[in-house]
């Protein structure tokens, strides 16, 4: 009970100070959005981020997810120290239980970072045949921009690792406020570069204001290791137990990135072949279905992860803290499903709709929310389920199911895009991904017991009955409310459909009802 309102509190900390970072990251595509509009140019500027994410994702990405629990696990024993005097104190820790450095952490940093460094020269000297992989449809009459872009992207690659090992360190600390402020400076930087240079220096504004806003973050997480004292430059070990337990999990990591990365890399080439303006439909369609599970899920798992490593050992606590993250995971997912459902087109409007982002790219957009709202709610619930197993040291068995989805997405591409276009695109990615979770959430229940398939089961049950509540309300509450302003309609659908879930989930008296309470009694408790 006590790790439940743990991470609850920290969850909801996290999630108020990530909600102002998200907020402006609407703000920031919003205008980037109606500077550039849905075209060729800032459909170059996503494809050059693709790559960025790929290396990252591979690299940078799995070396933070391996680092966490290890960093959760020595964290816990220099407070046990600390608490016991106990003598031969653990690695990370003094005998009083002040944090001394972490030689597996400093290990993954030094080694990422100078590998991400070589690899990002590598491939900025090989950017212009490598625009002709990611995007064939774009690279023919380029001008040079995509090139440009790639290179630019790429220097800001080392700064993000950093910030993203400097993020697993300060989690793992439990401390979670100055991770989740880290958007705020970034979003700044990247509005101001948009808005303010972007007319008269085009897309590579935006590039460039990307390395500064990355280098932006990377110093932001500096002060809570200085505020905290933790010991940051340590001895470099190679043979040390917490570098080989990263190094266990790496590479089955760099792998499921890989795979997750080879989807984005496969959805925007071949959406360069389909339209002008398809990568930019894409990737605003997903960024704006994805807002809740960034701002909820995302916020719930910043806490949730770290928690789950240091429960390895208590199977009972461990499943306790999963069932935990799947059930709120679909209360607050399922009412954001229906209203996207029911009112896509005025939803994409409100964010997006104006300056050079016109009706044509509105409605591509709009097309391409619905298709994802299926990969919203398995994003979401595989989110918590794989962390589960990561926190068990079992990072294979989630991997070798992400190929199988891969595969999924990849064919799904290939057969459905030319076929229909945009939706084809996004339907193979959506089944991909439930597919996914269904195969994670099996295969979790049958290796290692931490998911009970009865209370699974229900909570879908439950949830699919909710949604379908919310979406008739939500449906109703739109069409009385006729042709009213985008401002005043989407969110009292929105709220029509939060309303129409909980009251089913009320009649059935499940236990998700209790999620919005919690939430709201936190609020007042930290008022």
């Amino acid at each position: 009970m006590a790790a439940r309102s743990g991470v609850g509190r920290a969850a909801l900390l996290v999630a108020a100070l990530t909600a102002v970072s998200t907020v402006l990251g609407l703000v920031r595509d919003a205008v980037v959005a109606a500077v550039y509009g849905a075209g060729a140019e800032l459909d170059a500027w996503f494809v050059a981020l693709g790559l960025s994410s790929i290396l990252l994702g591979v690299l940078g990405t799995s070396l933070t997810r391996a680092v966490t629990p290890v960093v959760a696990r020595e964290a816990e024993a220099e407070k046990v120290a600390g608490a016991t005097g106990a003598a031969g104190p653990p690695d990370g820790a003094d005998a009083a239980g002040r944090c001394t450095g972490h030689p597996g952490w400093w290990t993954a940093s030094v080694v990422g970072t100078v590998a991400l460094g070589v690899v990002g020269v590598v491939l900025g000297l090989a950017a212009a045949p490598i625009s002709v992989v990611l995007a064939p449809g774009l690279a023919g009459s380029d001008d040079g921009t995509l090139v440009l872009l790639v290179r630019v992207v790429l220097l800001a690659t080392v700064l993000i690792a950093a910030t993203d090992l400097l993020a697993g360190l300060a989690h793992g600390h439990g401390v979670f406020r100055w991770v989740a402020l880290q958007g705020i400076p970034f979003n700044l930087v990247m509005i101001a570069a948009a808005a303010l240079l972007g007319p008269r220096y085009g897309i590579s504004a935006l590039a460039w204001g990307f390395v500064v806003g990355s280098l932006l973050r990377m110093l932001l997480q500096l002060w809570p290791a200085h505020r905290h004292r933790w010991r940051l430059a340590t001895r470099l070990d190679l043979e040390g137990p917490g570098w080989r337990e990263i190094t266990a999990m790496v590479p089955a990591l760099m792998v499921g990135q890989a795979v997750v990365n080879v989807n984005t890399l496969v959805d925007r080439a071949v959406a360069s072949t389909v339209e002008e303006g398809a990568v930019s439909a894409i990737f605003l369609g997903w960024r704006l279905t994805s807002l809740p599970e960034t701002l909820i899920v995302a916020a719930l798992m910043a806490p949730l992860y770290p928690a789950m490593g240091a429960a390895a050992g208590r199977p009972r606590e461990l499943r306790a803290l999963l069932h935990r993250g799947t059930g709120v995971t679909l209360t607050i997912l399922v009412p954001v499903v229906a209203a996207l459902a029911v009112v896509p087109d005025r939803v994409v409007a409100l964010a997006f709709g104006r300056g050079s982002f016109d009706e044509d790219a509105v409605a591509l957009t709009a097309t391409a929310v619905v298709w994802f709202l299926p990969a919203l709610l398995a994003v979401g619930w595989r989110h918590v389920v794989v962390s589960a197993s990561y926190a068990v040291g079992d990072t294979r068995g989630p991997v070798a199911i992400s190929i199988v989805a891969m595969v999924v997405n990849v064919v799904g591409d290939l057969v459905l895009a030319p076929v229909l276009g945009v939706p084809g695109i996004v339907l193979a990615t959506s089944v991909s991904l439930v597919l996914a979770a269904v195969l994670t959430s099996w295969y979790v229940a049958d290796r290692h017991s931490l998911l009970d398939v009865a209370q699974a089961r229900g909570q879908v049950v439950r949830a699919l009955v909710s949604g379908l509540a919310a979406g008739l309300v939500a449906a109703g509450t739109a069409l009385a409310l006729g042709s009213a302003p985008d401002l005043l309609v989407v969110p009292v659908v929105g709220l029509a459909a939060l309303a129409g879930q909980q009251a089913v989930l009320h009649l059935l008296r499940a236990p998700e009802r209790r999620v919005v309470a919690e939430v709201v009694g936190l609020l007042r408790r930290r008022a």
